[in-house]
C-alpha cells in the first residue's frame, strides 16, 4: 500500500472536487461523520473552507490520503473554540472511501493527526462516534483513545437513534502545568451546599 498524506493549506477545483467525492460517498455509506443525508458540493466546499481557514490560523490541521493520486481519505483536528481550550483538540471527519476500506487508511490518517496535534501543542484530543461503530472505537482504542462518556440515543439517522461515545486522548503536557481535575480549590472554586 503506498498511501501519500498531504497536509493541504489551499484548495483548488480538483481537491474540491476529490474532498466532495470521499465525504459524499462516506456519508451515502451511513458513516457519522455529521451529515444527516449526503452533502452537496456546497456543504463540503463549505467545510473544506473553514477547515483550511483553520489551519491558516493554526487552530486546526487537514490530512488526506491519498492512493494512485486521488484522494481516498481525510480527516482533521480543531482547537477548541475558546481561548481557555487552546490546549484541546477535537478529531473531525475521519474517513475513508468506501472503496479504500480495510487499507488501514483510519489508522494512518488517525497517527498522523495525533503525531501533528502533540507537535502543535496540543494536551487532550477528542472525538465522538457512533456507538455503532465498532470498528472505529477499537481502532481508537488501540491508538490510546479512552471512553469517558457516553450521550445515550442522541445521533439521529432518520428514525433511528444511536450513541455518542466520547472518547480522549492525553498527549502530555509541559512540566510546569498544574492537574487540579476537579479539587475544590482554585480560580472559580466554590463550596458544596449542604
Amino acid at each position: 500500500m503506498d498511501v501519500e498524506l498531504r497536509w493541504p493549506t489551499a484548495a483548488d477545483r480538483q481537491l474540491r472536487a476529490e474532498v466532495h467525492r470521499v465525504l459524499h460517498a462516506v456519508a451515502e455509506r451511513g458513516g457519522a461523520i455529521g451529515y444527516a443525508v449526503p452533502p452537496g458540493r456546497a456543504e463540503t466546499d463549505a467545510w473544506l473552507d473553514g477547515a483550511l481557514g483553520l489551519v491558516d490560523a493554526g487552530d486546526a490541521a487537514l490530512v488526506l490520503a491519498v492512493l494512485d493520486g486521488r484522494v481516498v481519505g481525510t480527516g482533521s483536528w480543531r482547537r477548541g473554540p475558546k481561548p481557555i481550550f487552546t490546549h484541546y483538540a477535537d478529531l473531525e471527519k475521519v474517513t475513508a472511501h468506501p472503496a479504500a476500506r480495510g487499507r488501514g487508511i483510519g489508522r494512518l490518517v488517525t497517527g498522523a493527526l495525533i503525531d501533528d496535534a502533540r507537535k502543535a501543542g496540543v494536551e487532550t484530543l477528542a472525538l465522538g462516534v457512533r456507538g455503532n461503530n465498532h470498528g472505529a472505537i477499537e481502532l481508537y482504542e488501540r491508538l490510546g483513545f479512552r471512553e469517558w462518556g457516553r450521550l445515550p440515543n442522541v445521533i439521529e439517522v432518520g428514525d433511528e437513534r444511536y450513541d455518542d461515545v466520547r472518547m480522549c486522548l492525553d498527549l502530555g503536557r509541559e512540566p510546569h502545568v498544574v492537574l487540579r481535575g476537579s479539587a475544590p480549590d482554585g480560580p472559580g472554586s466554590s463550596p458544596r451546599r449542604t
